[in-house]
């Protein structure tokens, strides 16, 4: 009798340790990385702009989730873009998480210091190369903060329209993505269970309402959002881009044909977007325990971009090449409880954003555009060079075949994946 209850014992005991080491955790930490001297700032493949002043200060946010074995890191950056070569410095000094599962992602502000050291027709880059060294290491501290801070938690995940006056397509006024994607983790036990530990905000617009003509350093509408999420109760913040190309952009515009490229604007469409978000979340249901997967794979694109050839081999920060006139980047999907992730290289077009979401096996979709790598605008074939609009955007891609065949990896990914957990 007393064996029998000993066994009993023992499988409980058993039992109790693989529920806990099953447990979901998150935690989420930040760096400030706003350069003392202010640096110029980089909107784009020209000259950085001197900047003489800030508005707001420019972070690395960082978000970790952890259920059993696994784990992964989420981080965004306020930057124009941040390129593979630096996120793979960070990822080289983080020990606790898989270097494939760490997201790096930018939200494409055009108000900071270049980090991607974009050569001029000399040669010449006017990057600041220690100022982007301590930048990575201020990602990885984040991250392993981030781990430090780990606790145990819950899920809330939901998808919706954001309304009112936040983004429109320059291009194609209607020809843009309304939906906000927001993941919040809320401890679940402790002195702070029931409060949230961090809020992320998936949204396709370009925060280029300051841009980078004005002299002015700004995490532009992203930083009054970050405020409005953490003082309303939502935890640490984090934005991460959607398919942004060509061209949906902040909704700055004024009856007269004109445009309000002031901070005000910036709080106010920053304020909206974190006041939908947060309206959005609030009726989710708390998904307890929610399992994470997280895939990646290496994608290969043709550099076929005069462009985007120079710059990648004229670049200081000697970007790697795969092969001759050829470029790889990881692409990462994720499963979290009912949401699904799949990281873009670049600044995708909205209809491939479309057409992604509507492939993915879930009713919360999400798509980091800009994170792992970002190589210009993504388009596809029949876009490339066909409109007088899409001169620009065809300049600054890879080339013809980029959208191609991100699209055919992505779907038969997609469709070769486990999906995610079905909402209730």
């Amino acid at each position: 009798m007393r064996k029998a209850c000993m066994i009993v014992c023992i499988l409980l005991m058993a039992v109790a340790i693989q529920a806990y080491a099953q447990q979901f955790k998150a935690g989420a930490a930040l760096r400030v990385i706003t350069p003392d001297p202010l640096l110029p700032v980089s909107g784009g493949v020209s000259t950085p702009k001197p900047a003489h002043t800030k508005k707001g200060d420019l972070y690395i946010r960082a978000l970790v989730l952890e259920n059993g074995s696994t784990r992964i890191a989420i981080v965004s950056i306020d930057n124009l873009g941040w390129p593979a070569v630096l996120g793979d410095r960070s990822r080289a000094l983080i020990k606790d998480i898989p270097a494939e599962n760490i997201l790096i992602g930018a939200t494409h502000t055009h108000s900071a210091p270049d980090a991607y050291a974009f050569p001029d027709e000399t040669g010449k880059s006017l990057a600041d190369m220690a100022y982007l060294d301590w930048c990575v290491t201020q990602v990885a501290d984040a991250v392993n903060d981030a781990v430090k801070r780990l606790q145990p938690a819950s899920l809330k995940i939901a998808v919706g329209e954001a309304k009112g006056k936040i983004a429109y397509n320059a291009y194609a006024d209607q020809l843009y993505d309304p939906r906000c994607s927001v993941l919040q983790a809320v401890a679940s036990s402790g002195k702070d269970k029931g409060k949230a530990i961090a809020t992320l905000i998936d949204y396709a617009v370009h925060p280029e309402v300051i841009g980078a003509d004005r002299g002015i350093l700004s995490p532009d509408l992203c930083g009054p959002l970050y405020d409005r999420i953490e003082a309303k109760g939502g935890g640490m913040a984090l934005f991460m881009n959607g398919a942004q190309g060509g061209m949906v952009t902040a909704d700055v515009r004024l009856g007269n044909g004109k445009e309000a490229n002031t901070w005000e604007e910036c709080i106010r469409i920053g304020e909206l977007l974190a006041d939908e978000a947060l309206r959005i979340i609030q009726e989710a249901p708390l998904q307890e325990n929610p399992p994470i997967s997280c895939f990646s794979r290496t994608v290969e694109f043709p550099v076929d971009s005069p462009m985007m050839r120079y710059i990648i081999t004229k670049s200081p920060l000697k970007y790697k090449m795969a092969k001759e006139n050829v470029v790889a980047t990881r692409l990462n999907l994720l499963n979290i409880g009912t949401a699904q992730i799949l990281t873009i290289p670049g600044e995708a077009l909205p209809n491939i954003g479309y057409y992604l979401k509507r492939n993915m096996r879930t009713t919360h979709p999400f798509l980091f555009g800009l994170t792992n790598d970002a190589f210009g605008y993504i388009l596809t074939k029949v876009d490339f060079n066909s409109f007088k609009r899409y001169e620009y955007i065809s300049r600054t891609s890879l080339g013809e075949m980029t959208g191609e065949i991100y699209i055919n990896e992505a779907l038969q990914w997609l469709k070769d994946s486990p999906a995610p957990l079905a909402e209730k």
